[in-house]
């Protein structure tokens, strides 16, 4: 209990020091998705997935399957003698036996987490590219922290959207017509709404 008060204590003092500091606090939300699905080659990653699931992750819990199967019947077969068979080789094939039967049972969160290594793997190029951006913007701009777009529910949509915009420019890619007149008006040129956020596929996912 006395740990839990003193959470509240210093989150408290942090909103304290946050609202004396606010003139200093820039903020910005980074949407990763909408920024991969603009980049060129993005669309490659998907294709490249989905041969992953099929021809890596598929093949592995079919040739899982049939060596448990394969070794289980073994197993059952031994007990129907068990003069015939050493203690400790029988003792190794149980083993053999219910490491594939738990593999098999929590096959989903190992597919999940295979997938996301992969795709992590594939979409490092674009990070990286991205964050280098990123890093570029947050110094010039002199933005303190940056948020996922879903951490505030009330934060105003155009400064949300400033970010990924000033992001994009950095990067120097292709840009949809409408992407390219927001960050015109963002640098003073010719007027936008900012706040009309691309309707963009997020690439790459699960």
């Amino acid at each position: 209990m006395k740990k839990v008060a003193l959470a509240l204590a210093i989150i408290a003092s942090s909103l304290v020091f946050t609202s004396n500091t606010n003139a200093q606090t820039k903020i910005g939300m980074f949407d990763r998705e909408a920024v991969l699905s603009l980049m060129p080659g993005i669309q490659r990653v998907d294709s490249l997935m989905q041969k992953f699931v099929k021809d890596s992750l598929q093949t592995e819990y079919e040739m899982t399957y049939t060596e448990y199967n394969y070794k289980d019947s073994l197993l059952k077969g031994d007990t129907t003698a068990p003069k015939t068979l050493n203690a400790s080789i029988k003792k190794v094939r149980i083993d053999e036996v219910n490491k594939l039967k738990a593999k098999l049972v929590g096959w989903q969160q190992y597919q999940q987490q295979e997938y996301q290594r992969k795709q992590a793997e594939y979409l490092q190029p674009f990070m990286e590219k991205i964050y280098h951006a990123m890093e570029e913007v947050i110094a010039e701009q002199k933005y303190t922290q940056i948020f996922k777009p879903d951490v505030f529910e009330y934060f105003e949509l155009d400064k949300a959207n400033e970010f990924n915009l000033r992001v994009l420019d950095k990067m120097k890619i292709p840009l949809p017509q409408q992407i390219e007149d927001q960050i015109k008006a963002l640098k003073g040129g010719t007027k936008s709404a900012t706040n009309a956020k691309p309707q963009t596929k997020p690439a790459g996912k699960n």
